[in-house]
């Protein structure tokens, strides 16, 4: 006998029990700030569509991104599972009335990866993330190590048919090396290099925020040479997060017609975000991280973003990837759910 939809035992049950629509944080599938899932073809008239890259084949130091885009989903559901509970928030350190129900956001899962194949691997990241943007959604990218930002960025650039895109970079390394002896043209230490290479950008257009430790000698001189917008951690002690943001986004921004995000978890000091391959102490606080993407999430020419680096494997307290995941959601209601 057909039945019908009024007669199902579990609508019956969701019917009359309150709080049967609110799902757990640590019930359900995994999709990030559990949304709905869709497909980069279906993606037309939704703000920002999330796309996973478990990729770290292109490290110099300690695996584990591969992990990332998964803990990032998983620590994700704790702000998605308040918001539910409480039929909105308010985010104590803004001051903003928060409403995620006018966030339309989808997650379209994972892209091809293949673990022994890093060019196929990065034309997989830079065709999906094209074809979000070309349909006018903002691709925002779990990582998988920093490399993946070159193709990222490329697809970018390529699907939403910019001319020129700016980047800012939050970052502990400045990723600039052209070339290794052991690591070669390709690794997670070359992507900058080849953003600033590509037709998209030059270094002109690039800021990059929180760096520190070691570079190559006379870096600083090759800073000055290109027109790349250092902004050390030194800069951030000095003159606060919040004047260097303004000046790193105004930078990127300047003649480009949108801005990119990367954010790589090891800017943050490794004491609040262990979980990452390549540490560097004295970073940002986890404070300050929130602040840059408050700041960054206010301006309109930053169209996509992704968070890099993230370890799980690292960090068995799993703070590194709850604090990735509040950065990027703040980002992301900066921009759409104020």
């Amino acid at each position: 006998m057909e039945r019908q939809q009024h007669d199902s035992r579990a609508a019956a049950f969701r019917e009359s029990t309150p709080g049967s629509s609110v799902e757990l944080s640590y019930a359900g599938f995994d999709t990030f700030l559990k949304r709905e899932i869709a497909d980069v073809e279906d993606v037309a008239g939704v703000d920002a569509a999330v796309l996973g890259v478990p990729y770290d084949g292109a490290v110099s130091n300690r695996p584990g991104t591969r992990y990332g885009p998964r803990a990032l989903r998983r620590a994700s559901a704790w702000p998605a599972y308040l918001s539910g509970y409480k039929g909105g928030l308010t985010n104590i350190r803004t001051g903003n009335q928060v409403d995620f129900g006018a966030l339309d956001l989808v997650d379209c899962g994972d892209v091809p990866v293949f673990p022994m194949d890093r060019e196929t691997t990065a034309d997989s990241v830079a065709a999906h993330v094209a074809t979000v943007a070309d349909r006018g959604a903002m691709p925002v990218v779990l990582g998988g190590d920093h490399y993946c930002t070159f193709p990222a960025f490329r697809g970018f650039a390529e699907g939403s048919g910019h001319d020129t895109v700016g980047l800012v970079q939050i970052d502990a390394h400045t990723d600039t090396v052209a070339e290794s002896a052991v690591f070669g043209e390709h690794f997670h230490g070359s992507s900058t290099h080849h953003i600033a290479d590509s037709p998209y950008t030059d270094y002109e257009h690039v800021a990059q925020v929180g760096i520190r430790g070691y570079e190559s000698p006379e870096f600083f001189e090759f800073a000055d040479e290109t027109g790349l917008s250092l902004f050390s951690i030194r800069d951030v002690e000095e003159r606060g997060i919040r004047e260097v943001i303004e000046a790193a986004v105004a930078e990127a921004a300047a003649d480009a017609d949108a801005v990119y995000v990367t954010f790589d978890i090891d800017s943050v000091e490794p004491s609040a975000a262990p979980g990452t391959g390549t540490p560097e102490p004295g970073g940002l606080s986890a404070s300050q991280a929130l602040s840059v993407m408050e700041i960054l999430g206010t301006h309109d020419a930053v169209a996509a973003a992704d968070l890099m680096e993230v370890a799980p494997p690292l960090d068995p307290t799993d703070n590194t990837s709850r604090l990735g995941a509040y950065l990027l959601t703040t980002l992301l209601e900066q921009k759409f759910a104020r």
